[in-house]
């Protein structure tokens, strides 16, 4: 008897465990979430960014949607989740900084707008800048059980 009770707890306290280390994946991954949340979609912008800087195309490209654009602040459209990859791997592109701050973020039900201030250091095709200021607006579409960015759209701003 007291065998069977001492199993009964270890099973108890195990699936106690469990489920708390699940809870804690959840919250700090946007793909684990269970549905959309503004949280989980500040989450999965900022992830965003940390691949953006640390130039990782594998993880640029999964964040991103099939369909995606971005259009910089000359307005010109560029298309498809390979234009930053594929900048980054010719070396046209990279990025030494890429800090977000004051986010704003509305959520209207499995789209998500996430503006913030952006400041940014690397190079473009060949020459350096430092320290340049932007204001992006990423749209996200909760799809499959995770955030896609669907659309980015970026403005200077003069200081």
């Amino acid at each position: 008897m007291k065998l069977n009770l001492a199993r009964l707890i270890i099973v108890i306290i195990t699936g106690f465990l469990l489920a708390h280390a699940k809870m804690l994946l959840a919250a700090g991954n946007p793909k684990h979430s269970t549905g959309p949340t503004t949280e989980s979609v500040l989450a999965a912008d900022q992830q965003l960014a940390k691949a953006l800087q640390n130039n990782d195309t594998v993880g640029i490209y999964r964040m991103l949607d099939k369909d995606w654009a971005v259009i910089p602040s000359t307005g010109a459209v560029y298309e498809g989740p390979e234009v930053f990859p594929s900048g980054i791997r010719s070396g046209y592109r990279t990025l030494r900084v890429m800090e977000l701050s004051e986010p704003r973020v509305r959520l209207y039900g499995n789209v998500a707008l996430v503006t913030t201030k952006v400041r940014l250091s690397g190079q473009l095709g060949g020459k350096s800048y430092d320290d340049l200021k932007m204001r992006q607006t990423d749209i996200w579409q909760w799809k499959d059980g995770s955030w896609k960015c669907v659309l980015t759209q970026e403005a200077v701003v003069k200081e």
